[in-house]
């Protein structure tokens, strides 16, 4: 399989017809592996348009999902970034081509080895993968410009967006009533607030982030 031939047409075909106009996007995209962050066989689904479940609660969202949330994130050259949830990496060295440093924060701790192996395989000399609580996200290396949380919650993370500097923000999937929609917390002084971006396909909600289900008489 021709895989440059392959991410090329990905963003051609699900990034740039979406809305995606930041040419560092589009270019980070084109030229990271997704290959790579996928289990051998797996790796021929790498640029299918849909989201490929690769490990137990971890999956590479659709390009076009991914894309667009980074870009309502709007990273910048010397912004500070915990990438939530980073699973085998992907999204981390993404990250890594496009802010000053990424702390990715993996629960798994074979993942966590993984995300290291494939970050630093492919030069990626400004991201760390730590292991820990996602929930709980890493205070001691904070506060952060930005938090990207790599796949879908059902409630807002307090604990992540007290880590968030003043001006900082949190670009997640937030899953409510059944409808994903992806979005950015953002805080000014100590008032949080959230704003919709655009529809996601993703329905599977990180294990942590879900909202405990009522009980029904």
């Amino acid at each position: 399989m021709d895989y440059q031939a392959a991410r090329r047409h990905m963003v051609d075909s699900q990034v740039r017809p979406n809305d995606v106009t930041d040419l560092r996007i589009q270019t980070a995209m084109e030229q990271t592996p997704r290959e790579v962050f996928l289990p051998v066989e797996l790796r021929d689904q790498a640029y299918v348009e849909r989201e490929i479940v690769y490990a137990p609660g971890r999956a590479l969202l659709r390009a076009r999902d991914f894309a667009k949330l980074l870009a309502a994130a709007e990273p910048h050259a010397g912004d500070i970034v915990l990438n939530v949830v980073c699973g085998s990496g992907y999204s981390t060295a993404i990250l890594a081509q496009l802010v000053e440093m990424v702390v990715a924060l993996e629960s798994d701790e074979a993942l966590a080895g993984a995300a290291q192996e494939n970050l630093t395989t492919l030069g990626c000399s400004n991201a760390a993968v730590i292991t820990g609580d996602p929930w709980a996200g890493a205070p001691d290396q904070g506060p952060f410009d930005l938090i990207f949380v790599g796949g879908a919650i059902e409630k807002q993370p307090d604990a992540l967006l007290a880590q968030l500097k003043d001006g900082g923000r949190l670009a997640t999937i937030l899953r409510k009533d059944g409808v994903s929609r992806g979005g950015v917390y953002r805080r000014s002084g100590e008032a949080i607030a959230f704003a919709e971006f655009f529809d996601a396909a993703t329905s599977a909600v990180i294990e942590g982030f879900d909202q405990p289900k009522a009980f029904v008489f």
